[in-house]
């Protein structure tokens, strides 16, 4: 396989990096939900990665990649509390869809995999960019990696290209007034905070790049 491909075992390494730092990062990303939501975003997404560490990434079970992404899914809607656990586990299922029975993914399939995920997201939220959300995060950064690869980077450049993009519509996060979720109740004084689901999910197409330029 080549750097322009990946398979069930890179993104089985990718879900492996993403759980480590959500472990890492959890009581930032708490802190980060405390100012704006229910106070649990770190607690939620940490527990729902170690369950997918267990029921998923046993290196005893050799899943192909459309059962793997399913079983991310599956294994983030039975633990994940709040709100993170129905997006993100749609957003693996959606993934999982598109990648049908294929063993390897092309850049291309992988952005538009991607893609699908995103979709899923915004259609089960409801959300839109500037809603501060996770689709403020997740959609610049696979219109990033879509831009870059028509450019002809190559899949490790267009997936760093992501995740910066992703940490940047991250950021932007911060002066908005929130219009989705449980940050929408406190109105104006949602102001001033960085969202806790565009972090998370900046941090998982960090996580992606940086398994796919180590490989």
């Amino acid at each position: 396989m080549g750097r322009e491909a990946v398979d069930a075992a890179t993104l089985r390494r990718w879900l492996e990096v993403y759980a480590a730092r959500l472990t890492e990062r959890a009581d930032h990303l708490t802190r980060l939900d405390a100012a704006i939501g229910d106070g649990d975003h770190g607690i939620n997404m940490d527990r729902g990665f170690r369950a997918v560490r267990e029921r998923v990434l046993n290196p005893a079970d050799e899943a192909p990649l459309d059962g793997l992404l399913k079983g991310v899914g599956m294994a983030l809607l039975s633990t994940v509390g709040g709100a993170a656990g129905p997006l993100y586990g749609t957003f693996f299922l959606r993934m999982a869809a598109r990648a049908g029975g294929k063993d390897r993914l092309s850049a291309s399939e992988l952005a538009a995999a991607l893609e699908a995920g995103v979709e899923g997201v915004r259609q089960r939220g409801r959300a839109e960019p500037g809603d501060k959300t996770m689709v403020d995060a997740l959609l610049p950064g696979v219109e990033a990696l879509s831009r870059a690869l028509a450019e002809g980077r190559d899949l490790a450049a267009a997936l760093a290209a992501a995740a910066a993009a992703a940490e940047e519509g991250c950021r932007a996060t911060v002066p908005l007034v929130a219009r989705k979720g449980r940050a929408s109740y406190l109105g104006e004084r949602s102001a001033g905070h960085q969202d806790p689901g565009a972090t998370s999910s900046a941090y998982l197409l960090r996580a992606l790049a940086r398994v796919v330029s180590e490989s």
